[in-house]
């Protein structure tokens, strides 16, 4: 058994004031046993991008550097595998949403870019972060291999399928994602259906443990609507959390990656032969 830690947040304006709070819930999930913890997407920031700010690029920092640093040190004194959702200062004016991973020991493991930006009113990514280019990433851990996904790749199958495929035991996905405030409740109702939804999808599709972690409060015109998750490789729900600020340690057993791909041998059964058109964007073909 391995005992994940979610850490869900409000976000202070202050950066070093999240970065305070989020020391003291990982100190805290690490007392409850913790082994691998994750935080949320931007953890450190509230989310700036709902408008397109050019001063917000100053909150960009090098990955790995101070940032990791601190977390490499958390690491080694509290034996935990830390995934921390770091804004990247690649050179000037290259930036990405980016996930560092620390080992128990305290080594930097590497790091993963977020791949799928989207753009949408209240979502402006497309402004701040370049698309990732180091691929689908599976770190392995003192505890587990671990594929690290970031948000609006939570929608995509073929992300969590290559990633899977590269041997993750659990994929994490650190995310913010929320409702607008003058939303109807129908449709909020919907979003967060699906979101649960899909995630849980994955799980089934690739027989793996999947988490996500999301930030909780009203930031600007956006209300966060929490909901972490941790969810078996057949989709069950082990743990969902509310709209409030929570720190969750929730124990799962990898073995039942391998009962679930044994008795519903998706992996086994997959057509690779016919899969050529999903390199391509959409098929025109009749």
């Amino acid at each position: 058994m391995i005992a994940i830690g979610i850490i869900q947040e409000t976000a202070a304006p202050d950066p070093a004031i999240n970065l305070t709070n989020t020391e003291a819930a990982i100190r805290g999930a690490a007392r409850e046993g913790a082994q691998i913890i994750c935080l949320q997407e931007l953890f450190q920031h509230q989310y700036f991008c709902q408008t397109e700010d050019y001063e917000k690029f100053n909150l960009a920092q090098a990955v790995p550097g101070i940032g990791t640093a601190f977390f490499q040190e958390l690491s080694e004194e509290l034996a935990v595998v830390i995934i921390a959702s770091l804004f990247e200062e690649r050179t000037p004016g290259i930036y990405h949403n980016t996930v560092a991973v620390i080992d128990a020991d305290g080594s930097y493991l590497g790091k993963y870019r977020k791949m799928h930006i989207p753009d949408d009113p209240g979502f402006y990514e497309k402004f701040y972060f370049t698309p990732g280019d180091l691929g689908y990433k599976v770190f392995d851990t003192r505890y587990a291999k671990v594929g690290t996904l970031i948000c609006w790749d939570q929608w995509f199958p073929e992300a969590a399928r290559l990633t899977a495929m590269k041997g993750a035991d659990i994929l994490f996905y650190p995310t913010a994602i929320g409702w607008d405030l003058g939303q109807d409740q129908k449709t909020n109702t919907e979003q967060f259906e699906a979101w649960q939804t899909i995630q849980r999808a994955h799980a089934i599709a690739n027989g793996v443990h999947v988490v996500a972690v999301n930030r909780v409060g009203i930031e600007g015109n956006i209300k966060f609507w929490g909901g972490s998750m941790v969810v078996n490789p057949f989709g069950g729900l082990l743990h969902q959390a509310d709209d409030q600020p929570c720190v969750q340690v929730t124990k799962i057993d990898l073995k039942q990656t391998n009962f679930y791909r044994s008795h519903w041998p998706f992996f086994r059964d997959r057509r690779i032969d016919s899969y050529q058109n999903l390199e391509q964007r959409f098929s025109d073909e009749g």
